[in-house]
Formats: structure tokens, C-alpha cells, sequence
């Protein structure tokens, strides 16, 4: 279960692209209208239809956003890590409801500040608004990109661009943390989890990649990856 924690989370609003432009005064005063929530890992934190009406900052942990199909298939939508938020509908509309769902995949911190407080720090700090539209902007653009790689796109590049985008460093002997399960990563990548391991193996056996748990891969040469894919 989710329990409450009401103290000032200056840390976790600094963490945030949106609010990071603001100085510690003007932090602080957010921060007093932010509570933490822990929620524990499979909860989840709304469901579909429930009222939108609050921003959720992620401080700790992940989070997984899906849908569910009339067949009560899963499709995740996307990944949220530390500095990531969700529930900016709220801000840009008077009265929403959530349209999917979002679980804790981890144990995970969340603030959340409601949007009759938003809507005072908007008036206050407009810079605000502008990156809010910015950061829906990118994940519109990266919504596209998703759904043109599952159309056209062969499983094993799409594989290998999602290896490459969580790289956890820029040089060419790397590691990847996958972060997400390898039936969550199917839904993600528009295939199944039958096709990830195939393709997992076949890159290994082509000694681009190492497996060394279920959750980290290892990329021997990042370059030579992505040549294969292009």
C-alpha cells in the first residue's frame, strides 16, 4: 500500500526538467505543496478512467505506463525514471480522466502536487508551461518514431536503437541495464518475448553482445551495433 509522507521535497522538484530553471526560493515554495507517496513494487499508482487531476514526479524508482486492449492485452507505452513526470493533461485541461495505466515496477518515491496548486505556480513562473509543452513535444516525437520502427522496421533493429538509446555511457565498450522486463520490452518493441530472446541470441552468437544477467547487456562495440541495423 501507498503511504504518505508530508514534508518539503525540494530534492525531488529540483530533479524535474520543468522546475530545475527556478531559484531555491522559488523551489521551496513549490515544494510545500508537494507530497511523497511510496508506493511498493506492482502497485499501481491510477488506473484507467480514474480523475486526472494531479502532476506525479518520479523521485525514486520506475514506473511503467500501459494500456490494456479490449482483449486485455498490455501495451506499455513508455519507461519513467527519476526526473520524469506524468500528468501534465492536467495542466493543459480543465477537468480529465487518465486514459492508461501506471505501475510501480520497482519499489518506487513519487511527489505529486495537485493542479489547483499547479495552476498558481503557472501564473506565478510561465517559464513553467513553455518546458512542459517542450517535454510533450519530444515524447510526441518520439511516439511517432515508435510507431513508424513497428510498421517498418525489422525486430533486431528495433532491438538494437532501443540498446543504443539506453546506453549508460557514449563510448563503444558499454553496458546496457534493461529496464524493463523482457515481456514488457516485447509489448514496447511491437513483438513478442519468444522474438526478443531469438534475437538476443543471434546477436550474441554474432559476438555483438553478452547477456550477463537477465537485465544487463553488455555492447562490445556500439558502432559496428548500429551498422548492423542501418
Amino acid at each position: 500500500m501507498a503511504y504518505h509522507n508530508h514534508h518539503s521535497h525540494v530534492d525531488c522538484i529540483r530533479l524535474v526538467p520543468i522546475f530545475n530553471h527556478l531559484n531555491d526560493e522559488q523551489m521551496h515554495l513549490i515544494a510545500q505543496s508537494a507530497n511523497e507517496v511510496q508506493y511498493v513494487k506492482n502497485e499501481l499508482l491510477f488506473r484507467f478512467g480514474d480523475k486526472d487531476d494531479t502532476l506525479y514526479i518520479i523521485n525514486n524508482g520506475r514506473v511503467r505506463i500501459y494500456s490494456l486492449s479490449e482483449s486485455g492485452r498490455e501495451q506499455t507505452i513508455r519507461i519513467l525514471h527519476p526526473g520524469d513526470f506524468m500528468g501534465e493533461v492536467a495542466v493543459l485541461q480543465t477537468e480529465g480522466y487518465h486514459s492508461n495505466y501506471a505501475e510501480a515496477i520497482s519499489e518506487t518515491s513519487i511527489c505529486r502536487i495537485h493542479k489547483k496548486d499547479l495552476d498558481q505556480y503557472l501564473n506565478l513562473y510561465p517559464e513553467i508551461m513553455r518546458r512542459i509543452l517542450s517535454d510533450i513535444t519530444k515524447r510526441l516525437q518520439l511516439s511517432e518514431k515508435q510507431t513508424v520502427q513497428v510498421s517498418i522496421e525489422p525486430v533486431e533493429a528495433r532491438i538494437i536503437d532501443f540498446l543504443s538509446e539506453n546506453v549508460e555511457d557514449e563510448k563503444n565498450h558499454t553496458y546496457v541495464t534493461l529496464p524493463m522486463s523482457k515481456k514488457d520490452l516485447a509489448t514496447y518493441l511491437g513483438t513478442t518475448p519468444e522474438t526478443i530472446s531469438r534475437k538476443f541470441s543471434s546477436l550474441e552468437e554474432r559476438g555483438l553482445i553478452k547477456r550477463h544477467t537477465q537485465k544487463c547487456v553488455e555492447i562490445f562495440d556500439l558502432d559496428e551495433l548500429l551498422f548492423v541495423s542501418s
